[in-house]
């Protein structure tokens, strides 16, 4: 089965992911994107979100808190202002975030940056997305 580089790094912890992979299904400011090998060249920016990588005959997903994505036919690099495997999320922060973001939300007083608590909520939910738990 045909494969594509994946590289993914973050300003500050670098390379966070590369590998060959068989598809990836990612969420950009347009949609929802599949890329497998060969692709056309593209250049879109990501929203947070659950990021899903097909490889072998599994399937594991990396949390993306937003950033660019350069695709070649032969790979694809993504640029992204956090990423987070799996194993790095902590779920209690995680909950406790988006249980801020959402109080934040249901106030919505002239205090409150809405933008910045959306970005907090959707980030959030996005991490416990990629742990596999219930959104509260």
């Amino acid at each position: 089965m045909a494969t594509i580089l994946l590289e993914v790094a973050t300003p500050d912890k670098g390379e966070v992911y590369a590998k060959e992979i068989n598809m990836l299904i990612t969420r950009s400011i347009c949609g929802e994107l599949g890329i497998l090998p060969k692709h056309a060249r593209l250049l879109t920016e990501l929203i947070p979100h659950a990021m899903r990588i097909k490889e072998g005959g599994g399937e594991t997903q990396l949390f993306i808190g937003g950033g660019f994505m350069e695709v070649t036919p032969d790979k694809i690099t993504i640029l992204a202002d956090s990423a987070e495997n799996p194993d790095d999320i902590d779920v209690e922060r995680a909950k406790a975030a988006y249980k801020r973001a959402e109080e934040r939300l249901t106030k919505r007083n002239a205090e409150i940056d809405i933008d910045r608590a959306e970005a907090a909520l959707a980030r959030a939910k996005a991490r416990l997305l990629v742990k596999g738990v219930p959104i509260p």
